[in-house]
């Protein structure tokens, strides 16, 4: 068979639907989930009602009174440094506009921490 023929196949060439003898049925077809009632959903097994994203764990570490490390922050994500880098630059400086501080003590990681708003 040529390159033209492989591309212009006859009718007869593709495959045919598949056929039922008399008395077979087709069988039902289950409702996927993307079609199913929201308020019948069972909110014990709801997987996203207690879903923790990787940027919420990162923001409760950076929220914390002592901050966080790099390595402690790539450790409770899987992200390589870059992509920690890039997220606290990117996301947590200008998208969310935290003010995040750094501090460095003699002989330790840099510690990294969200300033949060007192009194409200």
């Amino acid at each position: 068979m040529t390159t033209l023929e492989a591309r212009h196949t006859s009718p007869n060439k593709r495959s045919k639907p598949a056929t039922f003898a008399k008395g077979e049925k087709k069988a039902a077809r289950k409702p996927s989930s993307a079609h199913t009632d929201p308020s019948k959903a069972d909110p014990d097994n709801d997987i996203h009602a207690a879903r923790v994203t990787k940027h919420d764990r990162v923001l409760s570490l950076l929220s914390q009174r002592t901050g966080a490390t790099i390595p402690d922050m790539m450790e409770a994500t899987g992200w390589q440094q870059h992509s920690v880098r890039g997220f606290l630059a990117g996301t947590v400086k200008k998208k969310l506009g935290f003010t995040l501080t750094s501090s460095k003590s003699e002989g330790e990681l840099r510690r990294y921490r969200i300033e949060t708003k007192r009194g409200r």
